[in-house]
């Protein structure tokens, strides 16, 4: 297979100068922002936003559209890509969700989150979010006691995280449920 480098170039731009696309789909909500700022402060730009340079000159994003508009004054780095409008709607559908595929090490995830330091009350609080998302073990004081599966209705219900399931565990057997907590 051979693979393009649609790279056309680097440069540094002021991030106000930058379009964003109209079609970016994604949504920032102020935790992110905060997050988002927060790492900023800490750390500064490490990654590059994805443009590319309409027939005007301007250059329009693809990807880093909360880095340029938390930053609209700043100088920031930006890859120029080569894409032509259908392959830069390709990229804007499927840059995050494919990013979102890959899979975690708990143990790694778990050491690494413990080793980070920050002072930001917004990156702590992403942190301890992003592994109540992928506990390691269930608490022992969920498990219920051992109940026959076999010829009975299951519901399973997903939660955004440890706490929100431990609530609902706790509201249903409190009504009478028969329940188990799972993390699939």
């Amino acid at each position: 297979m051979q693979i393009r480098d649609r790279i056309k170039e680097f440069r540094r731009v002021r991030a106000g100068e930058l379009r964003p696309h109209p079609r970016n789909w994604r949504t920032h909500p102020p935790a992110q922002q905060a997050a988002l700022r927060g790492v900023l402060a800490e750390i500064g730009f490490a990654d590059a936003l994805l443009v590319r340079e309409l027939a005007d000159g301007a250059l329009q994003l693809l990807d880093g559209h909360l880095r340029a508009e938390l930053t609209p004054e700043a100088v920031v780095p930006v890859l120029v890509l080569d894409v032509n409008d259908d392959e830069a709607l390709k990229l804007l559908a499927t840059l995050d969700p494919l990013a979102a595929l890959a899979g975690a090490d708990l143990d790694l995830l778990r050491s690494l989150v413990d080793e980070v330091d920050t002072e930001n009350e917004a990156v702590r609080a992403m942190l301890d979010a992003l592994v109540a998302e992928h506990p390691l073990e269930v608490d022992e004081g969920l498990e219920a006691p051992d109940m026959v599966v076999s010829g009975c209705l299951q519901v399973v219900v997903e939660c955004q995280n440890e706490a929100e399931q431990r609530e609902l565990y706790e509201r249903l057997t409190a009504e009478g449920h028969k329940c188990r907590v799972l993390a699939l």
